[in-house]
């Protein structure tokens, strides 16, 4: 894929806000409130599940690649994620895993997908 050495914190950055996104639209639907605590305590195992395969990525390398890594990162965001949040004594019924899989999908690969299309395209254009 594409070479991410300098630009791979900042795409990190926008996929702990796409996961912070996936937490205040879940606390809204689910009427909870939408204050700042409550979003970032309800995407915190989430970030922790992406931190953790952020990690064991390579980022500097992967940041923006659709398979196998990205894959891999949105899957283990989502069972890391669930795994923390029933550690940290909170539900995880199976339409919610099934919703957070859904979105978080959307959100991280869609990211991902947008990221490549741009790069071939800025690409084409140099050629």
């Amino acid at each position: 894929m594409m070479s991410n050495n300098r630009s791979w914190p900042l795409w990190a950055a926008v996929d702990i806000l796409l996961i912070i996104l996936f937490a205040l639209l879940g606390r809204r639907e689910h009427e909870h409130g939408l204050d700042l605590g409550g979003i970032l305590w309800t995407a915190l195992p989430f970030i922790i599940g992406y931190l953790v395969m952020l990690a064991v990525s390579r980022p500097w390398k992967t940041i923006s690649s659709l398979w196998p890594t990205g894959v891999l990162v949105w899957l283990g965001t989502v069972a890391l994620g669930i795994a923390t949040r029933l550690a940290l004594n909170s539900t995880a019924a199976i339409s919610f895993v099934m919703v957070a899989t859904i979105v978080l999908g959307l959100f991280l690969m869609g990211r991902r997908a947008i990221t490549y299309f741009i790069a071939k395209r800025s690409g084409q254009q140099q050629a």
